[in-house]
């Protein structure tokens, strides 16, 4: 499996790997990430990736920067297949993005998080993302329930020890 940049000969792979994400999955993602000329147009913009498993898409990793007074921040959107969760894809991704921002400029990027996905919070967390606003019955699910909403960020000069201390240093050529 390897991560690369998203280009248009990923976008029938990726679609498919929305398309085949639980609906509760899909929920929680901010666009309509079924919709063909929604991906096509994300492969024009860089700061996308996608884990390919040969012709198989099996996580997708964006890093995007905030626009005006916000343009040092960078949103991280993560998704993995159900499949292919528990087996450290995510951190990969999650890792990879990390890297990208720093590299980009970014000085903070954030992550939303559902509170209930352990999971997510945990990885985000081991790679130094820390708990910055929890929202409370900010989201509504696809069978109309409220969830809270957590916000994680990664400070980028407040946290290098953090980061060296995850290996992400030693990826940027940097001394730790």
């Amino acid at each position: 499996m390897s991560v690369v940049p998203l280009g248009p000969e990923h976008c029938d792979a990726l679609l498919r790997f929305f398309r085949d994400l639980p609906d509760g999955d899909r929920t929680f993602i901010k666009e309509e990430v079924t919709d063909p000329a929604t991906v096509r147009a994300w492969t024009t913009g860089g700061n996308r990736w996608v884990a390919v498993d040969g012709d198989t898409v099996q996580g997708y990793v964006a890093v995007l920067r905030l626009p005006g007074w916000s343009d040092h921040v960078g949103e991280v959107r993560l998704v993995v297949a159900p499949a292919a969760r528990g087996n450290g894809l995510g951190r990969v991704l999650a890792r990879h993005a990390l890297v990208a921002g720093v590299e980009a400029g970014l000085t903070k990027l954030v992550v939303e998080v559902v509170a209930e996905q352990g999971a997510a919070l945990a990885l985000f967390s081991a790679i130094g993302f820390s708990g910055e606003a929890l929202l409370r019955d900010h989201i509504r699910d696809r069978e109309g329930r409220l969830r809270d909403l957590m916000v994680l960020a990664h400070h980028v000069g407040e946290t290098w020890s953090g980061m060296d201390t995850v290996g992400v240093a030693d990826e940027l050529g940097e001394p730790g």
